[in-house]
């Protein structure tokens, strides 16, 4: 918890509550259905919560905006995310069942108000979203594919809507076909050498009407 403090000292007293309470939640839900694996569980911490808030140093989410997270998987980036952001409003989605049954315990064991879910494929999610954010669930053309169509048309941020992708190594080969792609090296704000090679790119979609 003092990881998340160090990075974003200005958290309310609500929140660091809710930050707190992330490691029993999923340790306890994690016993009953494998979401996390056992490291990552003991550093839930650095490599899930804190590595998900890279996103909000590349974008601060407006009060009222949408935010997709697309194959959620137990949460991540979107619940960290959602604690930040208490105004914004946030969509998980993943097609697999017991991980969306476990998000839906966290939330409601967090009583996040500002959070929905769904049990499903994004290409069946019908609305659309300020920003669609994930976890390198796909290379980057297969991920596009799956969410155009999904932004949409008014700009409320100073980042064009679009994708916010959390992905490692290099990416010159997979964002060749997206030139307005913009990386973000995580070792820019965070100082631990697991995000060495961590990334945040931002992809701007134009809306199809």
């Amino acid at each position: 918890m003092k990881i998340i403090k160090k990075y974003f000292p200005n958290i309310s007293g609500e929140q660091e509550e809710k930050f707190s309470k992330l490691q029993e939640l999923y340790e306890d839900w994690n016993l009953k259905i494998n979401v996390v694996s056992r490291k990552d569980i003991d550093e839930l911490y650095l490599r899930h919560v804190l590595h998900s808030l890279g996103i909000a140093k590349v974008a601060s989410f407006q009060a009222g905006a949408k935010v997709m997270d697309v194959g959620t998987g137990g949460g991540f980036p979107g619940i960290p995310l959602a604690i930040l952001f208490p105004e914004t409003k946030f969509h998980l989605v993943d097609s697999i069942g017991k991980k969306i049954k476990v998000v839906d315990e966290v939330v409601e064991g967090l009583e996040l108000k500002n959070v929905e879910t769904t049990h499903g494929r994004v290409e069946e999610v019908k609305d659309t979203y300020d920003f669609i954010v994930s976890r390198a669930v796909a290379q980057m053309e297969t991920f596009h594919r799956w969410v155009k169509g999904k932004v949409q048309k008014k700009q409320n941020h100073e980042l064009k809507n679009g994708i916010l992708y959390l992905k490692g190594g290099d990416l010159t080969e997979e964002l060749s076909g997206f030139p307005r792609a913009t990386i973000y090296d995580l070792p820019n704000y965070f100082d631990e050498l697991f995000f060495e090679t961590k990334k945040v790119v931002h992809i701007p979609i134009k809306y199809k009407g």
